[in-house]
C-alpha cells in the first residue's frame, strides 16, 4: 500500500511537470478561449462618443464590435440649443474620439469641442467630406443639415472609416462598403419616392430650415418657419409671407419636427385658415434628431424612410 501511493505522487509529480512544461513551449495551447476573449474585448474598446444619433448610426456601421459608441444627444434634442451636462463633459473628455458634425451645429459645444480638436481627440465631420462648400445663408453662415441628402452625407464616410481604422487598427473597408451600398440605395429610393409627387405640388414647408439639403437633392422647394437654428425667432412678417405662399400655390400640407416646438406650425396655419386655405398638420419629421432608440426611425436609414413616406403621402 505504501509503495503504491509512493507510485501515485511520483505519477502526479510527473504529470505536472509535463503540463508546465507545455505552458512554458506552447504557451498558446494553454487557455486558448481566454486568450480569443481578451483579444476581442481589446479590439472592441474603442470608446466612441458623438453629438448626435446620425452620427452615432454611422460609427457603429463603420466600427462593428470594434467600437462602443455613445450619442449625448437623443431623440427630441435640438443641437442648436444643447448643453452639454456635467455628465456629457465627462464622456467626452474620457472618449478615445469625439465625433460631432460641425457647421455650428452644436452651437452651446463649441468651446469644448474646439478644446478636444486642439487635443487630438475630436473629429468633425463635415470636414472629412471632400470638396465640400456647403449651402450658404444670408448672412454668410452654412447650413449644418448635410444628413438631409443622403448622397453628400454619405461622401463623409470614407475619412471617418480612416479614422476609426488608425485608432482602433483594424481594416474595417468591408463594413464601410457594405453601408455606402446601402446608402447609394437609400438615395436612390428617395428620388423614385419624391417623383410621385405632383411638381406643383413639392413645396415642403417645416418648422425650420433644415431641409435645404434636401429640397436641393429630390427638387422640392423648402421653406421654413424659423431659420437654420430654433435660436432665431419666426417675426410676424416671416409668417405671413409663408400664408402668402400657401394660398398662392394651395400647400394643403405643414409639417412639424420632432425636436422643434409645435407654436410656430399652428400660427401658421392659424394664419392661413383666415385667408380661407384649408391646410393640415401633414405629419412629424425627424430633422436634428433621429427617433427612439429600437424603432425603425432610431436609424438613420429608417429616419430618412420615415421622413420621406410622410412627405410624399401628404403632398402627392
Amino acid at each position: 500500500m505504501v509503495e503504491f501511493k509512493y507510485m501515485l505522487n511520483n505519477y502526479k509529480k510527473v504529470l505536472l511537470s509535463f503540463v508546465a512544461i507545455c505552458a512554458f513551449i506552447f504557451p498558446g495551447c494553454v487557455n486558448k478561449d481566454h486568450s480569443k476573449k481578451d483579444a476581442s474585448k481589446h479590439l472592441s474598446q474603442l470608446q466612441v462618443v458623438t453629438t448626435t444619433g446620425m452620427l452615432a448610426d454611422a460609427v457603429r456601421h463603420l466600427g462593428g464590435e470594434y467600437v462602443h459608441v455613445k450619442s449625448i444627444m437623443g431623440p427630441g434634442i435640438d443641437p442648436h440649443l444643447y448643453k452639454p451636462s456635467p455628465e456629457d463633459i465627462m464622456s467626452l473628455t474620457k472618449a478615445d474620439l469625439v465625433v460631432f458634425n460641425g457647421l455650428h451645429l452644436e452651437g452651446k459645444m463649441g468651446e469644448i469641442l474646439e478644446k478636444l480638436v486642439d487635443k487630438g481627440t475630436a473629429y468633425n465631420y463635415s470636414q472629412g467630406i471632400k470638396g465640400f462648400s456647403g449651402l450658404l445663408v444670408e448672412d454668410g453662415a452654412v447650413d449644418p443639415h448635410i444628413w438631409m441628402d443622403v448622397q453628400l452625407w454619405s461622401q463623409g464616410l470614407d475619412a471617418l472609416s480612416k479614422k476609426l481604422e488608425d485608432l482602433s487598427k483594424v481594416v474595417l473597408a468591408d463594413n464601410l462598403e457594405k453601408y455606402k451600398l446601402n446608402l447609394a440605395d437609400l438615395h436612390a429610393w428617395c428620388i423614385k419616392e419624391v417623383s410621385k409627387i405632383p411638381q406643383q405640388s413639392r413645396v415642403l414647408i417645416t418648422a425650420h430650415d433644415a431641409f435645404s439639403y434636401f429640397g436641393k437633392a429630390y427638387h422640392v422647394e423648402v421653406q421654413g418657419i424659423q431659420g437654420l437654428s430654433t435660436e432665431s425667432e419666426a417675426g410676424l412678417n416671416e409668417i405671413n409671407a409663408l400664408v402668402d405662399l400657401i394660398v398662392k400655390k394651395g400647400v394643403k400640407a405643414v409639417f412639424v419636427e420632432s425636436s422643434v416646438p409645435v407654436r410656430n406650425v399652428q400660427a401658421l396655419i392659424e394664419g392661413a385658415r383666415h385667408r380661407g386655405s384649408t391646410i393640415k398638420v401633414g405629419g412629424e419629421l425627424y430633422s436634428d434628431a433621429m427617433g427612439d432608440e429600437g424603432t425603425p426611425e432610431g436609424t438613420f436609414i429608417g429616419m430618412i424612410k420615415h421622413n420621406i413616406n410622410t412627405i410624399v403621402g401628404a403632398l402627392k
